[in-house]
């Protein structure tokens, strides 16, 4: 491959139009095809009051007129436009500047020019492609270019054009970048610096989110005084936030000309989620599948902290090292386990085995530490080795629980001295030891370290790499990233879709999800009768399987965009194409072969140019509409940075690499592997279903209990107190308990306030898992932690001996051991409703298979009592007839009616005929009513002595 390298300079070119750039980076030979693009320039006209301020503040060299950025972000991609118009109002021609700091991981997809006029437009070609067209139009050496600073989170887009005394000049520069979650928050931030007071200053951010917004705010660094200066309006799923100081609130003092507007706004915030099985959006034939779920325990963690020592950490990087170190292993739980290695030519261990995360040990790792003295050379490749055989040793003894995180991380500032040097060895052999559920995170501190071979490695074994800067605040950036893992919630995560669907999608299986962060996957919507799209998730918990379904409408999504005036429409396609092109510049990296490398090229080039996004195998032509003048603007690739800065993908085997269907670029904080191809179409959820005959209580709550042997159904109320939880099965023997909390209506209505199951408790003692549904949604408990699901999607959760099985704003059935099943029915009242509230019914099959000690309201049915009905006739109501019942001795008046099975129909349910016990169940059920109200919603019930009733 043949590179040409352009250096930075300055060139004062003659003629009137002519320009002058600045570059810093590399150019490489590529081959593609190309799509022309153009886009015309707008020009802002001034209004008369700006006008004035204009005259007001002209200089005798330069005035800037005005200075607008717009961002639309809209689920979570962003597509940003920065505007400037400036006025050479000196009396000589001069260079004038457009200089705009972009974050590192945005693609540039257009630049356009207005000088005095003649309007330049960009198009992103193929370097070779725009370099024959650039070298056509004579452009004798003009360019234009990305500077890739010193700097965590931007690069700089850096131009220059020399003009005559009274031109006018307008600048327009559009990127492109997905926000990705990071520590519970989307957070796009926005570099201001006009440097000089302008009439026309204006920054807009709009953000529409379909499925709302739950938090936005805003932080800046200009200073406390320009706080009220930016506005925010929010709606449920739209937000606004404004910035538009005037001119004497841009000044630094009272006369100054400088404008105090220089610094970062940022933007923060979160959507709302009712689902942990994500949120499936369609839009203009592509789909976006977010995967965030929350209420979910940590897995614990096993993690081996590798820490360079060598002489070149002596100083403030050593010192900030120990700092992050003291707070990072205070963050360690007791059901975590740990160790530290450090290195310089030699490598030491503070315990050669993985131990627990207990306070004791804590204190002496950080006190070891702390007497950390660095010297000597680097021997990254024993001090990685070391760390892998602490943990592979830790998993054979069976020392670490096989549900938990098992991570490295790597902090070094160098490149290695000591013993194997050879990069590609050192990355050779961690592959070969690392087993398929460790992780490798690497942390490069400062700018001499080689960072792409960190990132090559840790991409290479299910880990990112991130660069720490070496100043003020490397403690906290080391702390930040960490927190990022600290809270791992599930692994061996998948995400699927029905046969013939979908097409092009990216990579949908990963490693861990880690709390704050989200998983994004998309892809192509193929042609389908159907107008539902639905995705199917499985992944693992600290004790729990999860299988989760979610669906996305067709149509929907467009319609609603159509509606929104600062929506970006084509964020799905966009999307798609952003996530691919950084995934397939990880795939690059890591490419086994040249020809490997030159096909993933080549499909880079295709979809780059395709979407028009500047990256560092294309480049951006900007061109007069005649053709006759031409720039370029150049992103640079940076050895010490690697191709794609900030990106921070996890790769995963290289046998994965065999799937071309699945490629995706994750959040920086999650590891990732390839998910292999279906070998059958995905199933939708599998339900467990009852059978025609159970018990249930449903309303007001109306219990109907069903005797097989006599083909019978025998109903009766229990009127009791909101608050009283009422034990429904109580058996001691198997460690089984089905308990009902009620609740009243919102008041009183024909006299009577009535009652409904508020909440319904199912307790296995033996596992110690309880499930808790209430209208709210569905929890999961273990007595260490809690998983919370809601009712927005289908799912089916299964821990030790117990399964959940979710059926979206429908039902949930919860199975224990395959011998006990419990349906709980969700019922919604209309929203305002001025009685009612939502409630719950409850279905439990005859077929459940209790120990003899089982008891409860309607466990004791479980023994079929002796029942016969004589004496039948006409009642007070003629459509109910009355009767005699026998049973348990007892001879009890008993009416013939019916009640409702909404088991099929919610709404009008099916009529069930039953004879109807008066009297809250007096004679039927064993005792009093009173005797089944337990104080907990896990109690079982007290032993029939020290009941009221005789049982």
């Amino acid at each position: 491959m043949r590179r040409l390298l352009l250096l930075a300079g300055l060139l004062l070119l003659q003629r009137g139009r002519g320009f002058e750039f600045v570059i810093d980076g590399e150019w490489e030979d590529e081959m593609s095809h190309t799509r022309d693009h153009r886009e015309r320039h707008k020009r802002a006209a001034l209004t008369s009051e700006e006008q004035e301020d204009f005259e007001a503040i002209r200089g005798d060299d330069l005035t800037i007129k005005s200075y607008k950025v717009e961002t639309r972000i809209t689920s979570r991609f962003a597509h940003t436009t920065v505007r400037s118009s400036v006025v050479n109002s000196g009396a000589k021609s001069q260079s004038i500047g457009f200089n705009v700091q972009i974050p590192k991981r945005a693609f540039i997809t257009n630049f356009t020019m207005n000088v005095n006029g003649i309007i330049f437009v960009g198009s992103v070609k193929e370097k070779t492609v725009a370099r024959n067209l650039y070298a056509q139009a004579k452009a004798r050496g003009k360019a234009a270019g990305i500077v890739r600073a010193n700097s965590q989170d931007t690069e700089t887009f850096k131009t220059e054009v020399f003009v005559p005394p009274g031109s006018n000049i307008e600048f327009e520069l559009h990127y492109q970048e997905m926000m990705y979650r990071k520590l519970g928050s989307y957070e796009h931030t926005l570099h201001l610096q006009p440097v000089r007071l302008v009439p026309q200053f204006q920054v807009d951010v709009y953000i529409f989110e379909p499925k709302g917004i739950s938090m936005v705010q805003t932080t800046n660094t200009f200073g406390d005084q320009f706080a009220e200066l930016i506005k925010v309006t929010s709606t449920k799923d739209k937000a606004h936030i404004s910035f538009k100081p005037n001119l004497q609130q841009q000044r630094k003092c009272p006369n100054c000309t400088n404008n105090a507007v220089d610094g970062f706004l940022t933007v923060q915030y979160d959507v709302t989620r009712d689902s942990n099985a994500g949120e499936l959006q369609v839009s203009d034939g592509h789909f976006v599948h977010f995967f965030a779920p929350t209420n979910l325990s940590p897995l614990p963690k096993n993690i081996v902290f590798v820490i360079d020592i060598s002489g070149s950490m002596w100083g403030v990087k050593m010192k900030q090292t120990v700092e992050a170190m003291q707070a990072i292993l205070d963050d360690l739980t007791i059901d975590d386990h740990f160790s530290v290695i450090d290195f310089n030519h030699n490598v030491r261990c503070w315990r050669e085995d993985l131990v627990p995360g207990s306070s004791i040990q804590v204190e002496d790792a950080k006190m070891y530490i702390r007497n950390i003295k660095p010297n000597g050379g680097t021997n990254i490749n024993e001090a990685l080795m070391r760390a892998v055989q602490m943990l592979v040793k830790g998993s054979n003894q069976g020392l670490i629980d096989p549900r938990s995180v098992s991570m490295i991380i790597l902090v070094s500032d160098g490149d290695p001295t000591v013993g194997e040097i050879k990069l590609s060895t050192i990355q050779k052999n961690v592959k070969r030891v690392m087993r398929e559920e460790f992780s490798l995170f690497s942390l490069g501190i400062g700018f001499d370290v080689d960072y792409d071979f960190l990132e090559r490695i840790a991409m290479e074994n299910r880990g990112m790499a991130q660069r720490i800067y070496a100043n003020h605040d490397a403690a906290e950036q080391l702390r930040t990233f960490y927190r990022q893992l600290s809270s791992p919630l599930l692994r061996k995560i998948t995400v699927q879709f029905p046969e013939d669907t979908v097409s092009d999608v990216t990579q949908s299986r990963f490693d861990k999800y880690f709390s704050g962060s989200e998983l994004v996957v998309a892809g192509k919507v193929l042609p389908s009768e159907s107008d539902t799209l639905t995705s199917f998730t499985t992944a693992s918990g600290a004790r729990m399987d999860l299988n989760l379904e979610t669906e996305g409408d067709f149509t929907e999504l467009d319609t609603e965009l159509s509606k929104q005036q600062h929506s970006f429409t084509g964020f799905a396609r966009q999307m798609w194409a952003y996530i691919t092109v950084k995934q397939l510049f990880s795939e690059r990296s890591l490419a086994p072969s040249a020809s490997k490398k030159r096909k993933i090229t080549q499909r880079i080039m295709a979809l780059a140019v395709e979407h028009q996004f500047v990256t560092p195998l294309t480049t951006l032509l900007v061109e007069s509409e005649d053709g006759k003048e031409r720039l370029l603007a150049d992103s640079p690739r940076d050895q010490k940075h690697g191709c794609c800065i900030g990106i921070g993908v996890g790769g995963g085997s290289s046998s994965s690499h065999k799937t071309p269907q699945v490629v995706y670029s994750a959040p920086p904080w999650v590891q990732v592997t390839m998910a292999p191809p279906p070998s059958q179409a995905v199933k939708g959820h599998e339900e467990w279903t009852l059978p025609n005959q159970v018990n249930l209580v449903d309303n007001d709550p109306h219990f109907i209990v069903h005797l097989p042997r006599e083909n019978m159904d025998v109903c009766f109320n229990i009127d009791s107190t909101p608050g009283d939880i009422l034990n429904l099965v109580s058996d001691s023997g198997t460690g089984l308990v089905v308990n009902g909390r009620l609740v009243g209506a919102k008041r009183v209505h024909k006299s009577k306030l009535s009652t409904f199951f508020g909440s319904i408790s199912v307790y296995y003692q033996p596992d110690g898992v309880g499930v808790t549904v209430d209208p709210a949604g569905i929890t999961m408990s273990d007595g260490q932690s809690n998983h919370t699901f809601t009712w927005g999607a289908t799912a089916d959760i299964t821990q030790d001996g117990v399964r959940i099985s979710i059926v979206k704003n429908s039902h949930v059935s919860i199975v224990v051991n395959h011998d006990v099943q419990v349906m709980v029915l969700l019922h919604r009242v209309w929203k305002k409703n001025p009685i009612n509230v939502d409630f719950l019914g409850v279905y439990i099959p005859n077929e459940n298979r209790y120990s003899p000690l089982v008891h409860g309201l309607i466990g004791q049915f479980s023994r079929e009592p002796e029942v016969s009905v004589h004496d039948v006739r006409e009642g007070v109501d003629p459509l109910k007839k009355e009767a005699i019942m026998e049973v348990k001795g007892n001879q009890l008046l008993v009416t013939r009616g019916w009640q409702k099975d909404y088991r099929h129909d919610k709404r009008r349910g099916s009529s069930i005929y039953c004879w109807f016990i008066h009297n809250n169940g007096k004679g039927f059920i064993d005792g009093h009513y009173t005797d089944y109200i337990v104080p907990e919603p896990r109690s079982f019930l007290r032993p029939p002595e020290t009941r009221s009733g005789s049982l």
